[in-house]
């Protein structure tokens, strides 16, 4: 299958399961009343009974991307007649513990990341056992079926780092650096081995901590000061590359940044050519389907994917198609 194939169907099924669950909400059997949401989106409040679903994931408050989800999945919550409890912590046995207070709360669904299964394993196998259904999104495409998760909805990591890799080597780079914001975290490991498979140069990563944000720059400056043969760098995270440019004017460096998700502001550094291009793998869209998934399947016994993992991802943004998106990503759907 042709890496375009790969992409198309990845945005045909992204797009498909989104107007399906768009087009049940709007055309319920028992009625519904119209209701445009703050994001533009226009569906119908649900008239199914009030449920309560928790969304915990290990997103590092006052992070863009996370907000994004968060998003989606408020707007999806509002549409279901759904009480959202959302919640996060960066450290997986904190994570282990939101979703054990929800078990005990006695949700109706939960919706989990699984940047790092094992540790997410047990409060898991906890919510199943209570028969609480559980769906995954954002990380963990490798284990959410082996620890019992329902559904899943992200991005393949591996397929997306070799995409990023493939374009690096079309671009002309030479050797590429790495940054991974988070250790332990199966998805950027995933993303970064997936760059090196991909990418015919020299690969080399760095290890950051994204809740200190000042570090991240003096690292990422040390190194480019240190190893001029840096041509392109590859980030994980918008947060991240827009730190990473800073870092490169400080360095004076004259390496391409690239970048893994969106926001804002990261469209705006790609108009005026400080970002070079973007893999988009939709959080709106994550957030929004696993809190939906969770209504569908509480209420009819529906599941989008039908066993298989609902890819986001992944999607290039650049220059040729960053008008198009813009202002959904002013609105913070993108």
């Amino acid at each position: 299958m042709s890496r375009h194939h790969r992409r198309s169907k990845t945005a045909r099924v992204a797009v498909a399961a989104l107007a399906a669950v768009l087009a049940l909400a709007s055309c319920s059997s028992t009625g519904g009343r119209p209701r445009t949401s703050d994001s533009g989106l226009t569906a119908g409040t649900a008239d199914t009974p009030r449920v309560t679903v928790a969304m915990v994931t290990h997103g590092v408050p006052g992070n863009a991307f996370w907000d994004l989800v968060r998003k989606g999945a408020e707007t999806a919550a509002a549409k279901d007649n759904i009480e959202l409890r959302y919640s996060a912590d960066p450290e997986a046995p904190n994570q282990a513990n939101l979703v054990q207070a929800a078990i005990d709360s006695k949700v109706a669904g939960v919706a989990v990341t699984l940047a790092k299964p094992d540790a997410m394993a047990s409060a898991v196998k906890a919510a199943l056992a209570a028969g609480i259904p559980v769906v995954g999104l954002n990380a963990g495409f490798d284990t959410w079926k082996s620890l019992g998760v329902q559904q899943y909805f992200g991005q393949d990591e591996a397929l997306s780092g070799r995409t990023a890799g493939e374009r690096l080597t079309s671009d002309g780079a030479k050797k590429v650096l790495c940054i991974i914001h988070e250790q332990g975290n199966v998805s950027l490991e995933s993303r970064c081995a997936g760059v090196a498979q991909g990418f015919k140069g020299q690969t080399e990563q760095l290890n950051v901590n994204s809740k200190d944000m000042p570090s991240v720059e003096a690292a990422v400056t040390a190194k480019l000061q240190q190893d001029p043969t840096v041509d392109h760098i590859i980030a994980l995270d918008a947060s991240i590359a827009l730190t990473t440019v800073q870092s490169k004017k400080t360095a004076g460096s004259t390496a391409v940044v690239d970048t893994f998700d969106t926001n804002a502001e990261l469209v705006a550094a790609i108009k005026n050519g400080d970002i070079g291009w973007a893999i988009d793998q939709q959080p709106f869209l994550q957030g929004y389907l696993a809190i939906d998934s969770l209504w569908l399947y509480i209420n009819n016994r529906n599941m989008i994917g039908g066993g298989t993992p609902v890819l986001t991802g992944p999607a290039f943004i650049d220059k040729s198609n960053i008008d198009s998106i813009a202002k959904y990503a002013a609105n913070g759907t993108r």
